[in-house]
Order: structure tokens, then sequence, then C-alpha cells
């Protein structure tokens, strides 16, 4: 996908503000326009004013049908025709298989062996079909071209995509029109299209906010990359947050080294916690990787943040709700 200005050709970005309200204006008459949750009681605890971002009330449980639905809508119809061909461990898995679904071209989706089983269900229940390969990078995208060579099928990778990037964005469209008040988001991070969307869709509307990326200790490459100035890949992670299992990409990373703020680094205990304060305070169903925004905004880290600089009003992307529950059982505090 082509950007919409020399200024965003020079600076190697894969959307733009227009590339944003463009996707928007596509996906509308399919993706939900999410509702935004607040607590005083969660308010009290983060001293600040928070603003819950409701991904998990979008079509297929997460952010990912916005930019799939971008992705597929953009495929001119000879493309198309043939269908549309990712890799993911879930979320992006099934928001590619609705999409494809509800536009009548089939999806194949590899997906790895340890996958979620109820994302694996998701994919199955919107017709998508199933390739499993090793849970490792490498295998997922080996799998995939080979599908791809017997089938033509478009691959729509599940986040170094301009179409992805920009389907993302529409959240902060729609949350800087529900909340015009904030002065910070906070996002989940993993692959990193949901956090380049939604910056560069917030900076162009205002300057000023801060981005603040969040993620697991266990799946630190984000940290680590912008401590270091230059793109590091971590070979392996470790975290219950199955989503931000990801490493930062070709055309995400440009986006988070220029333009996110800073990156808040959470523990699994933090990540438990905020699990259960969705539960018992929000009163919603959030997957690992949909909390650690909230636990992000809790921890010390951000505290200390917070007591050098005053956000009165920051957003926070609760980013997907679909959790085994099994495993959920299994979690302890």
């Amino acid at each position: 996908m082509q950007v919409e200005s020399i200024a965003e050709e020079k600076q190697g970005y894969a959307a733009s503000l227009a590339s944003i309200q463009e996707a928007r204006r596509r996906i509308s008459p399919f993706a939900h326009v999410t509702p935004v949750l607040s607590s005083s009681s969660l308010n009290q605890r983060a001293r600040t004013n928070l603003y819950f971002k409701c991904e998990l009330f979008q079509k297929g449980g997460a952010f990912k049908f916005r930019g799939a639905c971008n992705a597929v809508l953009s495929l001119p119809q000879d493309l198309a025709s043939k269908g549309v061909i990712t890799h993911s461990s879930g979320n992006h898995a099934a928001a590619i298989a609705l999409a494809a679904k509800m536009h009548g071209i089939p999806a194949f989706v590899v997906m790895p062996k340890n996958a979620p089983k109820c994302k694996v269900e998701n994919v199955k229940r919107y017709g998508g079909k199933i390739y499993f390969s090793e849970p490792m990078l490498k295998s997922r995208e080996e799998v995939a071209l080979s599908v791809q060579e017997q089938t033509g099928a478009a691959l729509v990778h599940p986040y170094n995509d301009g179409r992805i990037i920009s389907g993302q964005g529409t959240i902060s469209l729609e949350l800087l029109e529900q909340i015009p008040e904030l002065d910070a988001i906070i996002v989940p991070i993993s692959g990193g299209g949901l956090i380049s969307g939604i910056t560069i869709a917030a900076k162009a509307i205002n300057p000023n906010i801060k981005i603040f990326a969040a993620e697991p200790e266990g799946a630190d490459d984000a940290a680590q990359s912008k401590a270091a100035g230059k793109l590091i890949i971590t070979p392996h992670t470790h975290t219950i947050a199955d989503g931000l299992r990801a490493s930062l990409g070709s055309l995400t990373w440009p986006v988070v080294r220029d333009m996110v703020d800073d990156v808040v680094t959470v523990t699994e205990e933090e990540i438990v916690n905020a699990i259960q304060l969705c539960y018992e305070i929000l009163k919603v169903v959030v997957e690992p990787s949909g909390a650690v925004g909230l636990a992000a905004v809790l921890s010390t880290q951000f505290q200390s943040i917070l007591s050098k600089q005053i956000y009165k009003h920051v957003g926070i992307v609760l980013s997907g709700g679909n959790v085994d529950l099994g495993v959920l059982g299994r979690l302890q505090i």
C-alpha cells in the first residue's frame, strides 16, 4: 500500500490519517463502533481518569476485525476471488476468516499448534480452512507460503501491512470523538499494527497526545528496540498474553521508533491482576493480551511517569476478549 504524502514516504510510514479515514469509510458498514467504559474505583487506583475502549465488543471479539475487513475490501476483484491467506496465533486469523466469509471469498489460515483452543474454534466457526504449523514465526511463514502457492490466495500479513495498520487506526478516530480531552493513550504492543495505526491517527489529530506501549516483560522486544534505537527481534518469549508474542515488523518499527513516546513493561502477576480487575470492576471478559494496558497504567513504572507529568485523561485499549476459560481458571495471582 502506498503512503499518502511525500512527507510520509520520506518517513517510511505505511499509513496516514488520510488512509485511516478512508479505511473508516470502507469498513463502517461492517465494523462496530465500540463503547468506552470508565470506573471511579479504577480511577482512584490509577490516580487519573481512565477511559477503556472496549474492542472486545468488536466483531470477532477483538480489534483485529478492523484491519482484516479493510484489507479484504481493499483487494481487487481478480485477487479476492482466489481468497485470502494469513498466519496468526488467533485473533487476526479469526478476523480474516470472518471478513472473508462476509464477502463471500475463501480464507486459508495458518495457526501454530499451540494456539488457544477458543481462537481455533473461532476460525472454524467463521469458515476458515486451518493449516497448523510449528509455534515459531519461521514455520508459520513457510506453511503460509506453501499454501499460497497452492491456492493463489492473496497474503494478508497480521500486522506488517499498510491496509491492516490503517484499519486498526480507526480506533483512534472513534476514541478521540468519544473522549476528545484525552492526553494519553495506552496500547498493547506485539507486531505493532495496532499501536502504529492508533499513533498515526491520534498524533495527526492532536500532536500533543502521548502514546504509551504496554508490553509483557517476557516479550519485551519493543522496549529493547526503543532503548537500543534499532529493531531487536527476540527469538523466545514467555508470557500468558498469547497475542503479544510477535516481534515488530519493518512497517511498524519506524512508527514505534519515531512516534511512540515510551514502552511500559509489566509482569505476569500484573497482567493476571489486571484481568481480575476487568472482571470484577468493569464486568467485562478480557483476554490476557487485552488487559496489558490496564496492567501498565497501574504499574510502578507508569505511576512514576505520572509523578513527573500529569495526564488527566488516559485512554486504554482493551484489545480483545477471546480467552480459554479453562486456562483462565488455572491462573493464580
